[in-house]
């Protein structure tokens, strides 16, 4: 369970064994069945959480429709980030696809390691910044892609996810209808040799 943690820091900071140890001590293991809600509108975000195995989703009400900014697999890390770092309600619901375990730290223990250790400071730095440039690559596609570009784009690179989600949440994500998801799903598994056999 801590490796792949460690696999994920190490993309980041080269922490050293009594550095992760640290980190390590202050993480708590929290295990969900499907279906289940981390956090709901109104509620404060009080834990970061690295998923170490499962899927979640996190969404918020526009109207009466579900739409959908985040779908987290095995080696992610999501919380309503808005809410943990300033203290405010969420506007956002994190809910789990399927039953999952997570190893989640709290805004005091994140703080205190901040302030008693400078590497992990920049760890959570580096971190942050990586959220920001995804953020606004994924904003840019959006605009910059038409329909079909970005399902083929989001097809290529996670096509587990394309396995293991509900059409209509991938529809959601993606921003478009789920006819329109199903419809190109069709077209691109008939233009591939072999597509859908198994």
């Amino acid at each position: 369970m801590l490796d792949t943690l460690r696999q994920y820091v190490s993309r980041y900071v080269a922490l050293t064994n009594e550095e992760f140890a640290l980190l390590a001590q202050m993480l708590e293991i929290r295990n969900f069945d499907k279906k289940q809600q981390l956090i709901k509108v109104g509620e404060v975000e009080t834990c970061l959480n690295f998923v170490v195995k499962g899927l979640v989703r996190k969404y918020f009400f526009k109207g009466r429709t579900e739409v959908i900014t985040q779908i987290a697999r095995e080696g992610d890390i999501i919380s309503s980030s808005v809410s943990f770092l300033s203290g405010a309600p969420s506007s956002y619901i994190i809910e789990t696809l399927e039953p999952s375990t997570f190893l989640s730290i709290s805004k005091a223990q994140v703080e205190q390691l901040y302030r008693d250790h400078p590497k992990i400071e920049r760890l959570g730095r580096m971190i942050i910044t990586h959220f920001f440039l995804q953020k606004e690559e994924w904003e840019y596609e959006c605009i910059r892609a038409n329909t079909r570009e970005r399902f083929v784009r989001f097809v290529e690179n996670n096509n587990d996810l394309v396995q293991r989600v509900p059409q209509k949440y991938l529809a959601s994500y993606l921003n478009m209808k789920p006819e329109t998801f199903s419809r190109l799903k069709h077209l691109l598994q008939a233009r591939t040799p072999g597509a859908g056999r198994g």
